[in-house]
C-alpha cells in the first residue's frame, strides 16, 4: 500500500510540474522602457503614459503583475539629457522601448539595433532613416506617424477661412526639436503661394526668442501664425497662446490642447490616440511579433476645435459653415 501511495503521490506531483512552470512563465515580469522627451510634471503628457497603461491592461498586461514600465522624461530641446536617458533605458535591457518623437527615436537607434522600439508622433520615419518603408519597416523599429506633410496646406486654408484678411503667415518651430521640419515647411510654402500668402519660416531656439517672433509678425499688417507639430512648442504652449493673444495674431495649432487652453483653432489627430494604438503593438511584440514586420501606421482620425471666445477677442467673425464643420466649439 505504501508503495502504491508513493507512486500516486509522485504521479500527482509530476503532473503538476508543467502547470506550475506555465503559471510562473505567464506571470514573468516583462520590462518595458518609455522615453518621453516632454515635461514630466505636465498632466497632459502624464495622460499619454496612462493611456498606454490602460491600453495594455485591456490586453492582459498589468503594471506590477506581468509588466514593469520604466519611464524617462528628458527635456525635449536638450540632446544631452535625451542621450543620457536613452542609455539608461537601453542598459536596463527591456523587452522593448516606446519613444515619443523624432529626436528620442534617433538617439535610441544609435544605442541599440536589437531591442525592439515602437515610436509615436514621428513625422518622417522613412526620411529619418528609422525604417526601410512604411509597409515593411525592417530592423528593430516600427510605430505610429504624426500628421502627413500635406496637412500644412490645410492649416493655411483654415487660417484664411477664420481670418480672411491675413496676407502673410509665419510657421513656428524649434530647429533643435524638428529635424523633420522641411517635410512641413515645403508644403507650407507651396500652399501659401496658392493662397496668395507670404510664407515666413519662424525658427526659435529657446523660449526667450518666442516673443520677438510674435512681435515681428504683429509689426506687419494682417499677419497670422501656424504652429508646427513640435515637442518643444507643446511643452511651452501656455506661453505661445498668451503671446498670440497679446499680439493679436490669429494662430492655427496642430493639437486640441492648444485650443482648449485659449488658442484660436486647432486641427490634427490626437496624440493620446497614438499611445492607445501603441499598446496593441507592445502586446504583439511581447507575444513574439517582430517590429520590422509590423507596418508603420498613419493617423486616420482628425478633429477641429474652434475657440469662439478667442475669436471674439481678436475681432473675428467665424463663418457658420466653419463652426458646423468643427468637432468642438468652445464658447
Amino acid at each position: 500500500m505504501r508503495r502504491r501511495e508513493l507512486i500516486t503521490l509522485l504521479g500527482g506531483v509530476t503532473a503538476a510540474w508543467p502547470l506550475t512552470a506555465h503559471a510562473q512563465q505567464a506571470e514573468r515580469i516583462r520590462p518595458i522602457g518609455v522615453l518621453m522627451a516632454l515635461s514630466e510634471s505636465d498632466p497632459e503628457f502624464q495622460g499619454y503614459v496612462a493611456a498606454l497603461q490602460e491600453g495594455l491592461q485591456k490586453l492582459g498586461w498589468t503594471e506590477g503583475r506581468n509588466i514593469r514600465i520604466d519611464t524617462r522624461w528628458p527635456t525635449p530641446d536638450d540632446p544631452d539629457s535625451i542621450q543620457r536617458f536613452a542609455k539608461e533605458l537601453v542598459a536596463l535591457q527591456p523587452d522593448l522601448i516606446l519613444s515619443y518623437g523624432t529626436p528620442p527615436t534617433a538617439t535610441l537607434l544609435q544605442q541599440t539595433r536589437t531591442i525592439p522600439i515602437i515610436f509615436v508622433v514621428v513625422a518622417d520615419p522613412v526620411g529619418s532613416g528609422f525604417v526601410e518603408s512604411l509597409a515593411r519597416p525592417g530592423g528593430n523599429v516600427t510605430g505610429f506617424m504624426v500628421m502627413e506633410p500635406t496637412i500644412a496646406g490645410k492649416w493655411l486654408e483654415l487660417l484664411k477661412e477664420i481670418a480672411p484678411r491675413v496676407n502673410r503667415a509665419a510657421f513656428l518651430f524649434n530647429p533643435a526639436t524638428t529635424p523633420y521640419r522641411d517635410i512641413y515647411l515645403n508644403p507650407f510654402k507651396a500652399a501659401a503661394a496658392s493662397f496668395a500668402l507670404e510664407a515666413i519660416a519662424a525658427p526659435v531656439h529657446d523660449t526667450s526668442e518666442l516673443e520677438s517672433v510674435f512681435a515681428a509678425q504683429a509689426g506687419g499688417l494682417n499677419a497670422g501664425l501656424i504652429v508646427m507639430p513640435d515637442g518643444f512648442l507643446n511643452v511651452h504652449r501656455e506661453q505661445i497662446i498668451a503671446l498670440a493673444a497679446r499680439y493679436r495674431l490669429p494662430t492655427v495649432y496642430p493639437w486640441r490642447f492648444f485650443a482648449e487652453l485659449g488658442g484660436l483653432l486647432s486641427y490634427g489627430n490626437e496624440q493620446i490616440d497614438s499611445f492607445r494604438l501603441a499598446a496593441t503593438y507592445v502586446d504583439r511584440i511581447l507575444r513574439g511579433a517582430k517590429p520590422g514586420e509590423l507596418p508603420v501606421q498613419a493617423p486616420v482620425k482628425f478633429e477641429m476645435v474652434i475657440n469662439m471666445k478667442t475669436a471674439k477677442a481678436l475681432g473675428l467673425d467665424v463663418p457658420l459653415h466653419l463652426q458646423q464643420r468643427a468637432d468642438k466649439v468652445i464658447e
